[in-house]
């Protein structure tokens, strides 16, 4: 029997990111759920036990690290990347201070890859 693929929770407000973000993983054999807002994802009830959060950083309203920061509050352990265009030593910092896994700079070369080092690290 095989195993259930991965679910990646990808947080982005532009639709063409979001959209060929999804394309991509779902290429690599990842299960992927899209959210346009940050309260989308905070409206969800249950997150899955398994999943990969992926984060944009600039979004309106609330950025990325309050999300994260908002979801620890919640007691969501999940593993988190934070993904963003522009990734300075400050950003890396206080993504690190929230437990953030890693912060990838777009354009994302290997978004698969540092997904799966994450859920590989958590097991």
């Amino acid at each position: 029997m095989s195993k259930a693929p991965d679910v990646i929770l990808l947080v982005d407000d532009d639709a063409a990111v979001r959209n060929a973000l999804k394309f991509s993983l779902e290429m690599e054999g990842f299960s992927v759920r899209l959210f346009a807002t940050p309260d989308a994802l905070l409206a969800e009830k249950d997150l899955p036990a398994g999943a990969c959060l992926v984060i944009d950083y600039r979004m309106p309203d609330i950025d990325g690290l309050e999300l994260v920061e908002r979801l620890r509050s919640r007691g969501v352990a999940l593993p988190i990347l934070l993904i963003s265009g522009r990734v300075t030593r400050s950003l890396r910092s206080r993504a690190s201070s929230l437990g953030i896994s890693d912060v990838l700079e777009k354009p994302l070369s290997d978004l698969a890859g540092s997904i799966r080092r994450v859920l590989d690290a958590r097991s």
